[in-house]
């Protein structure tokens, strides 16, 4: 079994007016240990909602989600969440908002412990000198940075982004994407994203989980992203499978996407494992190895 195990997850909403919308449906998909995988779909197809239920804070109305072998029915220290917004609490400082979530973890620890973990990860994110600030003194891309600090500083057994740079600059993201992704290589860390970033996707994940649209979504395809996991932006567009990774990403989004949810084209029972630029010979090498 998958280190994470997700098996015909399914969400209803009642509506205002009287009768229910279902989200999604038949969602199957499995997470290694270490992966790095990104969901991209459009709003309204349950992404955040996927993660919610991952993370125990949402309840499925059918399906089952298994992680380590145990079933997730409610919230663990297991998994760490990092939200689009900060969710920081404004009267304690860059360290005590850390300590905090370490405390929670280790409650046995001495302050003396608990301060030397909370700067590990503190410095790890490049914060080591604005430990004392407040919230209110931090600029947006300092405040994720806490955040995924937080968030590490519990070592849970998965970590769970609720695209957390959607509201940064270009160049504010682009740091942050490249501190997260030497943090996920230095630790083995496991990860589920949502990202509406086709390029942001590219540049972190192992795999990339795409949604059709809603109501009655599904996951349609996982890609699998062959450029080198040591992958640097710098190089990122000149690897040739790059171009034929994000052409298929985008195709997917403008045309496929929609074309799922209002029967154009086949609703898949499970995702398709597709690798855009490889020979049918080297995908029946990836399937195997997946």
């Amino acid at each position: 079994m998958s280190f994470l195990k997700v098996d015909q997850l399914k969400k209803i909403y009642p509506m205002r007016s009287g009768g229910e919308t279902v989200v999604f449906e038949g969602v199957n998909f499995g997470i290694e240990k270490g992966e790095f995988v990104c969901i991209i779909g459009h709003s309204g197809c349950g992404k955040t909602t996927i993660l919610n239920v991952l993370a125990g804070l949402e309840s499925q109305s059918a399906g089952q989600v298994f992680m380590d072998g145990r079933e997730v029915a409610g919230p663990s220290l297991d998994r760490g969440v990092v939200f689009q917004t900060h969710a920081l609490m404004p009267w304690l400082t860059v360290k005590a908002n850390v300590a905090f979530a370490v405390r929670s973890r280790y409650p046995d620890w001495s302050k003396a412990q608990v301060d030397e973990h909370a700067m590990r990860y503190i410095e790890m994110v490049h914060l080591k000198g604005a430990e004392d600030k407040r919230p209110s003194e931090l600029s947006g891309g300092m405040k994720q940075r806490v955040g995924i600090a937080r968030a590490f500083s519990i070592q849970p057994k998965m970590l769970l982004l609720d695209e957390p740079f959607g509201a940064l600059d270009a160049l504010t993201r682009g740091s942050i994407q490249d501190e997260l992704l030497q943090i996920v290589q230095q630790t083995g860390q496991t990860v589920f994203m949502i990202t509406h970033d086709v390029d942001e996707a590219i540049f972190l994940a192992d795999k990339i989980m795409l949604m059709s649209n809603g109501p009655q979504a599904v996951i349609a395809e996982v890609v699998v992203n062959t450029l080198p996991r040591d992958r640097r932006r710098a190089t990122l567009h000149h690897q040739p499978q790059y171009y034929p990774i994000r052409n298929h990403l985008v195709d997917f989004l403008v045309n496929r996407a929609k074309a799922i949810s209002v029967g154009q084209e086949k609703k898949p029972t499970s995702p398709r494992m597709v690798s855009p630029g490889l020979s049918t010979s080297s995908m029946s090498s990836v399937n195997t190895l997946n």
